[in-house]
Order: C-alpha cells, then structure tokens, then sequence
C-alpha cells in the first residue's frame, strides 16, 4: 500500500506571509479581502424585471470560454480508444461539492459521454471503477453512449467503500487497449477524490508500461493535488488539473472532449479499412453477432454479411470497422477547426447578425463577435452555433 502526501514540496514562509499581509493592510485591507468579489453586483433586471437573461448570458459566456480551443492545424487522432476511470472510494462521499461528489461526478460523467461521442462519433468508450483497492469494468470498449449511460445509471454500480487503487485501474485499462489498432489512440481520463492510493505493487513499473504503449492519461482532481497523480500525467503526455468548484470540474472533464494531438513518434497507417453496412429492414427477429440477441433491424457487414445493432462498431467476426458517411464527416471538423471569432469591441457598421438576421443593439457590444477570416459578425448564439454543431462559417462559404 503507497500513501503519498497530497503535496510534497509547497511549504509557506510564515514570515514572509506575515510581511506579505501587513503590506496589504497598508494598502487598505487584507489580501483575502482584496479577492473578494460581489458577484452579485454585475446581475442587473432587464427591461421586464428579470434576471433570467442576465443569468444566461452568463452561462453562455462561460461556455464559450470553454469551447475556446487551438485552432491550429494539426494532426489529430480522431478514431480514440477511451477509458472514463471513476473514482468509487469513501472520500467521495465528500459534500464539498453539491449535492456530494460521486453524485455530481455520475452526473457529469453521463454529459461527458454525450457530449463525447457526438463531438467523436467514430471513438470507442469504456467505464472503469476502482473502490476497496481493486479495480472493476463497468462497461467494454464500444461507441453505443446508451449502454455506458445506463450502466451509470445504475446505483449498484456507483456504491463508495474502501480506498481506490490507482495501479489496479490503469492496468486493467491498459490490457484492455492491448489488441487497438495502430491507427487508434489510446487514452485514459481519470476522476480522482482520494488523496491516497493502495496499490499491490511498485506503480513506477505501471507508468513506463504505458509509455511503452503510448497511452495518454488524464486526471482531475477533485481534493488536494497528489504528487503520484502529477507523475502520471506528465510522463504520459496528459494532464492534470485540480477543481476549484463544479464549474470548474465540468471545465477540466469536458476539456477531453477534442482529441489531442498525435504523439510525433506514433507510427501512424495511411489507409485504414472500413465497411459502409447497409440498413436492414426485417419483418421478423434475428440474432446480432455484438449482443447475441433477437432483434428487429439493424446493420449488414459487406464483408461477412453478419447483423450489427448500431454504428459505429467493430464487426465481431471479421473484425472490420463499421461507419457511416455521416460519422466520418462529423469527425473532419477536427483537423480543420473553424477559427475562434473575435469580440467586437467598437460598434460598426453592420446592423444585424449575418446568420440568423437578429439585429444588434449598438448601445451594447457584449455578445457579438465576427469571424476573423470573412469579417462577418454574428451573434452569440450563432457563435456557439457555428462552433458546436455547424463547424463552418456561413460568411466563409457564402
């Protein structure tokens, strides 16, 4: 069993501190008065007297910031091989987070999941939890969000006791990636509540197994940073942050929704194989070769011509990767971003918005934006829009 100290070398000067905070009463206060804020004084009632707009101006705001991503072109793996590690221990029963941890944890994983694989829709995803030192497979490898949202679902399968193992997770993530493809990346996104680790073995020999194998791990922390978990991230090329607040643990989950860029060492395949099934349309049940049940519907292989309930998926007997049109184009987006827009700061001298015709108001500036390529402006929600669903700017291909 290692235990390890959250932090091992941050260490304060208390004199300096002292020195520090009687300069700041010089100034006219203390230092943690000077970071207070009253949020509450930017909340201003619009013309009917509510505060609902206001509200969710500040929502999209903060969304925006968090869609905020390089747009640099480079070379991205956009077939992804996922594993969700969540931490089940008794430290996340915690209710520094509203309603509690696990809860908020559960509920945000299940977001992470939609919103991954409709921004990944050819990736695969798995669960992994990891309670009382050992490590359990909620959910294999698959593309289907339903099954790992019901399995989330489930309240037997998120119940907290004992300490997590972060050793036992990552090998069982690890040999399960074992048999992925050399064109797939492979990738571990861990939610960690415990400051403590028990482990059956030297976790050291764990983390060069995977840079041997070249697999990404990332962690958020949801306690005080652990020194074993900074090691993890930067040896694996990933990251690791620690939460502020919910916001800010939905900003760090949700920041492994793109895919990272390709190692440079990664030998990467020119052509990869795929299968274009065929609907089926059945008057009658049949047996699907990924569940082994009955089933109405579903999706021919062309080249073993078994049935397949959903896509995308890999054909159980010939091994060949199923897609459609629609996946593939849905996952261009990510080699060639749309360009993040700019924040109109000086009122010009157009009067409404280029998508949708909505007219701005010149008085107020806050939420236009214009694109940086074709000069258009447009408005907030169309911003939001253009970079969530659409992926292409209207002003650029007009």
């Amino acid at each position: 069993m290692s235990r390890r100290r959250p932090m091992d070398e941050d260490y304060v000067d208390i004199d300096d501190t002292l020195d520090n905070t009687q300069d700041d009463v010089g100034k006219g206060g203390y230092s943690w008065e000077e970071e207070y804020k009253r949020s509450w004084d930017v909340l201003q009632e619009d013309a009917e007297g509510r505060l609902s707009s206001v509200v969710a101006q500040l929502q999209q705001q903060r969304k925006r910031r968090r869609h905020l991503k390089d747009t640099d072109v480079i070379q991205r793996g956009i077939i992804r091989h996922v594993f969700l590690v969540v931490d089940l221990s008794e430290a996340m029963n915690d209710k520094d987070l509203r309603p509690s941890r696990i809860e908020l944890t559960i509920m945000y994983a299940q977001q992470f999941i939609t919103e991954f694989f409709d921004q990944n829709p050819i990736s695969q995803l798995g669960i992994i939890v990891t309670h009382d030192g050992i490590a359990e497979k909620l959910t294999e490898l698959s593309g289907n969000p339903s099954d790992h949202t019901r399995a989330l679902q489930n309240k037997s399968n998120i119940e907290t006791s004992g300490e997590p193992s972060l050793q036992n997770a990552l090998q069982l993530a690890r040999a399960s990636m074992v048999g992925v493809p050399n064109h797939g990346s492979k990738e571990i996104i861990m939610v960690f509540g415990s400051l403590t680790t028990c482990d059956p073995g030297d976790i050291h020999e764990t983390i060069d197994s995977l840079q041997r194998e070249m697999v990404r791990v990332s962690i958020v922390g949801l306690a005080a940073e652990v020194q074993i978990c900074k090691v993890i991230s930067h040896a694996t090329k990933g990251s690791y942050g620690v939460i502020l607040n919910e916001a800010h643990f939905k900003d760090l989950l949700f920041e492994a929704v793109p895919p990272p860029p390709v190692a440079p060492n990664k030998s990467t395949a020119s052509l990869v194989t795929m299968g274009f099934p065929k609907r089926l349309m059945e008057h009658h049940t049949s047996l699907c070769v990924c569940h082994a049940k009955l089933t109405s519907g579903g999706y021919i292989c062309p080249r073993c011509k078994s049935k397949v309930c959903e896509l995308p998926s890999d054909c159980d007997i010939c091994g060949l990767t199923l897609v459609s049109s629609p996946h593939l184009a849905r996952s261009y987006h990510h080699l060639f971003p749309v360009d993040n827009f700019d924040e109109i700061r000086q009122p010009g001298h157009t009067t409404h918005c280029y998508s949708c015709l909505a007219y701005f108001d010149k008085n107020d500036l806050a939420g236009q934006f214009t694109c940086p390529k074709c000069k258009k402006e447009f408005c907030a929600d169309c911003d939001l829009f253009i970079h969530e669903v659409l992926h292409n700017c209207p002003g650029c291909w007009s």
